[in-house]
């Protein structure tokens, strides 16, 4: 049950898409990180009655990938990773979330990815409300969260030559959503 000790936010809040991002970044060949995103997703933020409930869904095939059409295929649709044929979304759905006076949270919840739920917490800021030119109540949540890609079945990895992984195993997903007052 989600749960806050202060509430600055009251109502329900959704995505600007066009002032929003989601992002994930992995390490690559040992030596960097591989970033990438997403560019079709919703998020919801309810706060009212002394609680905070945060969702989200992204569409898979919506990836933006900086490579060649068939690395697009295998990442996206093939069973080795995201698998979009099958399970064309990711979903998200906090469980408890504390706000903070500061502008920080903590939360939890749960992330659907192929399939699979499991449980991830959840770190980030808001925003205190402002208004916009058009009468409109905005906010904005960053949030990241860490996960193991292997929770969720993609497995997939390559030996480079002097024994390391090719892909780290460590995925950091990050958002940056401009939320909007519903009416």
């Amino acid at each position: 049950m989600p749960v806050t000790t202060s509430l600055p936010l009251q109502g329900v809040f959704v995505s600007d898409p066009v002032h929003s991002s989601f992002q994930f970044a992995v390490t690559h060949m040992q030596v960097g990180r591989y970033r990438a995103g997403f560019d079709d997703f919703e998020v919801r933020v309810t706060a009212e009655a002394g609680t905070v409930q945060l969702e989200g869904t992204i569409e898979v095939e919506s990836i933006s990938i900086k490579n060649p059409p068939q690395f697009r295929e295998h990442v996206v649709n093939g069973p080795d990773f995201f698998d979009a044929t099958n399970h064309p979304t990711i979903s998200f759905r906090s469980g408890a979330v504390t706000l903070e006076g500061d502008g920080t949270f903590t939360g939890d919840g749960t992330l659907t990815m192929r399939g699979v739920s499991k449980d991830v917490a959840v770190v980030g800021t808001y925003q205190p409300l402002v208004e916009d030119p058009y009468g409109a109540q905005r906010t904005a949540v960053e949030f990241s969260s860490t996960v193991d890609r292997r929770d969720w079945g993609m497995d997939w990895q390559m030996p480079l030559p002097g024994g390391a992984d090719a892909l780290g195993y460590q995925v950091v997903l990050t958002a940056h959503v401009e939320l909007v007052q519903q009416a």
